[in-house]
């Protein structure tokens, strides 16, 4: 027997999917209730336990991708599945709770027997379903619903495919309304992030830089420049008048330096740190990401930063801090 989908092409096949899903995407985009979804960030903000998400099939693993993303970006949550809870998981919800249930149908077996004992606890809940008439759709408080002009868009009409896409972009728009109604910050990513390179880029420039740092007076010879360099293990010194910063020295400095007083007949061990070292140092305030630190190192050519706490000097960044938080 033929195949009903032979001779069709891979972009014939592709564009079906893309087209689906677009066009689901653009009636969400005209019809979706924006006081509802603040109505729900309300209620979840407003309770002190978690948000619990739940669902069979293709439509679970969407739900443990939206429970991942409420999870990283402020939002305490975990994926509990509807048939372990079915026998016994459902004692990880608590009254405190709330409830976030995805089925394309609004009809999964084992989602729907769930619904009376979440009714019973008095458990708020919401739904994601292309059907707001079906049994789930019709007993959540809330209810996110996507419709799906075109279908899935698979080739035998079976798979979900524009279904998921949408069940995505409904947890995608309600944990970005959660962000901003809870306030979450950068800084607040990267403490859920530390290990990742999201987090990395996010860390700013004060837990990476030296609060302790070499430095010397204006008046320090060559000697004891090179001294409080080999010391420091940084390839510089500031210097420093009292409390005032007023240059830094690097190898580069004592190389040019060196030159001159070649040139000028004389002697090296005359210079001092205020005739050798750069007036205008590349400084950066320890409130700044540490991603736009490496940003002025890479424009500058420079391999170092002086950090700054209200203007003064309180800390030097090197690159191989950066290198090591993975910034870099």
């Amino acid at each position: 027997m033929k195949d009903e989908n032979e001779g069709a092409g891979a972009l014939e096949v592709g564009n079906a999917v893309l087209d689906a899903a677009r066009r689901a995407l653009d009636d969400l985009r005209g019809g979706w209730d924006a006081r509802k979804v603040d109505d729900w960030t309300s209620m979840v903000v407003a309770r002190p336990g978690r948000v619990v998400l739940t669902g069979m099939g293709k439509s679970g693993l969407v739900a443990q991708k939206i429970s991942a993303t409420l999870a990283s970006t402020g939002c305490p949550s975990f994926f509990l599945h509807p048939a372990e809870a079915l026998h016994g998981d459902l004692g990880m919800v608590t009254p405190e709770d709330s409830v976030l249930a995805l089925s394309n149908s609004g009809e999964s077996e084992e989602v729907v027997r769930l619904l009376p004992s979440l009714l019973r606890l008095e458990i708020p809940l919401a739904a994601i379903t292309a059907k707001p008439e079906s049994s789930l759709g019709v007993a959540a408080d809330w209810t996110f619903s996507y419709r799906l002009p075109l279908g899935e868009g698979c080739p035998l009409d079976l798979a979900p495919m524009a279904s998921t896409t949408l069940q995505l972009v409904w947890g995608d728009l309600l944990a970005g309304s959660l962000m901003v109604r809870k306030g979450f910050t950068r800084d607040l990513f990267a403490l859920n992030h530390p290990g990742g390179s999201l987090g990395a880029k996010l860390i700013k420039v004060g837990p990476l830089m030296h609060d302790s740092w070499p430095n010397v007076p204006p008046e320090a010879s060559l000697t004891q420049v090179l001294k409080a360099m080999t010391e420091g293990r940084l390839g510089m010194t500031s210097v420093m008048k009292g409390s005032v910063l007023s240059g830094v020295v690097t190898d580069g400095d004592i190389r040019r330096a060196l030159e001159r007083s070649e040139k000028e007949g004389g002697n090296p061990l005359d210079l001092t740190a205020e005739r050798i070292m750069t007036r205008t140092p590349s400084t950066i305030d320890e409130e700044a990401l540490a991603l736009e630190a490496a940003g002025t190192m890479e424009a500058r050519k420079i391999t170092f930063l002086i950090v700054t706490r209200k203007g003064a000097p309180c800390g030097v960044l090197h690159i191989h801090d950066l290198l090591a938080a993975k910034v870099l």
